[in-house]
């Protein structure tokens, strides 16, 4: 039996991880979380409480916050590990850009301080399989349009919290090429579901139509041309790490010698904000009120366009399985028999 460490396991996309690991596999699962504004324990109680007694068993709970070492009485209450999924991360574009220093603590320190670690885990345990660092299609920068940009293409981050991912992914590709730690790294973009903190976008709008609000959307200076994303559900996202945990990989070197790979999960179509709003409004049977603001102006280190391509995952044999309509259509319905997710 496998015993996996989960960092920021009550976050939004961790919690959805764990659930599927839970559900599909008889891992032993340890969740890592220091509980700030977007970590809650209630997302890990929901899921937990649906899953068999023998299956709720199989979860242990931490608290510890990553800009810290990981002491010796943590590693002891952590024990022995065989994979690492590191998601804890600070994650708010706006809040980056006011703070910079948070997002540079959270996210490469916090990172420098698991990876550490790891490397320690890897050094007691020489069958550890895989040490994983969740990152962001953000640190591409914006795309133009037509380019999708493939796993390995060069970084232009536009805000601090994409650089600080970045710097995370370095960090890991680091730990790799130096100590040999099996290290693979994602990126993927705009992920949304059940539990999800109610200031993203989608969840805004589930709200703010089913209010009869006005939803904002994020335009060029032309105010007509929205912003375009390749939305993909947190499940899709938990399938396709499970998917590459279970894959057996070459840590082979290409161009340039780099060894650590790289994968994009990346949803099955590419949208402008503003259809996923009419395709909420839809699902609600109501009209969308919206207003058009130029993303630059009202929000510098936010660009329009992002995208990444998904043919590497595809031509190994993962794709989402649902289509986009399908998921908004279930997260609408679950979203309204389940309100108190939607307030702040």
């Amino acid at each position: 039996m496998k015993r996996v460490l989960v960092t920021g396991g009550a976050g939004f996309i961790a919690h959805h991880l764990i659930y599927l690991i839970l559900k599909t596999t008889n891992w032993d699962i340890i969740s890592l979380d220091r509980l700030d504004y977007s970590g809650n324990l209630n997302r890990l109680h929901d899921i937990i409480s649906t899953l068999p007694v023998e299956s709720r068993s199989r979860v242990k709970i931490l608290f510890h916050d990553l800009k810290s070492e990981i002491n010796p009485i943590i590693k002891k209450e952590i024990g022995n590990v065989d994979i690492i999924l590191h998601l804890a991360a600070g994650s708010h574009v706006t809040r980056s850009i006011q703070n910079p220093m948070e997002f540079v603590m959270d996210n490469v320190v916090g990172t420098a301080n698991i990876l550490e670690f790891a490397r320690y885990i890897f050094k007691e345990n020489p069958s550890f399989e895989r040490f994983v660092y969740f990152s962001t299609d953000e640190v591409f920068g914006p795309a133009p349009v037509g380019v999708n940009y493939k796993e390995n293409d060069r970084y232009n981050s536009s805000n601090p919290y994409s650089a600080s991912k970045a710097g995370g992914e370095e960090l890991s590709v680091a730990y790799h090429n130096t100590y040999g730690l099996p290290t693979i790294i994602t990126h993927t973009m705009n992920v949304f579901g059940e539990r999800q903190h109610p200031e993203k976008f989608i969840p805004m709008c589930i709200k703010n139509i089913r209010d009869g609000e006005i939803v904002t959307v994020h335009s060029d200076k032309s105010l007509k041309i929205a912003g375009t994303r390749h939305y993909i559900h947190a499940q899709d996202v938990s399938e396709a790490i499970l998917f590459l945990l279970n894959l057996k990989l070459k840590f082979e070197s290409d161009w340039g010698g780099a060894k650590c790979p790289k994968f994009n999960i990346v949803g099955s179509e590419e949208i402008s904000n503003l259809e996923i709003a009419q395709l909420i409004a839809d699902s609600q049977n109501k009209k969308l009120k919206h207003v058009m603001v130029d993303a630059h102006s009202s929000r510098p280190g936010h660009d329009l366009r992002y995208s990444i391509s998904g043919e590497k995952m595809k031509s190994l044999g993962w794709a989402p399985s649902i289509k986009l309509r399908e998921r908004i259509d279930q997260l609408v319905k679950w979203s309204l028999d389940n309100p108190s997710w939607m307030e702040l």
